[in-house]
């Protein structure tokens, strides 16, 4: 796993709990798993469609029905 054996996970993992704390372990990896499910979630559905209407958009056709 990336060329990183125990004790340097071990030294990762003291580091993190130092510098985060042993209570905000858990919503750190409910954020990280949060985020990495909304990404798959994005990836495989379909694109939306831009409903929004354009700023010249309703000028145009308030002009276009006067001149009919």
């Amino acid at each position: 796993m990336f060329g990183l054996g125990a004790s340097e996970l071990i030294i990762i993992l003291v580091i993190v709990v130092i510098l985060f704390g042993a209570t905000r372990l858990p919503q750190i990896g409910k954020g990280i798993g949060e985020a990495i499910r909304d990404f798959k979630k994005a990836l495989s559905e379909p694109k939306e469609i831009d409903v929004t209407p354009k700023k010249d958009g309703g000028k145009e056709e308030a002009k276009n029905k006067e001149d009919a």
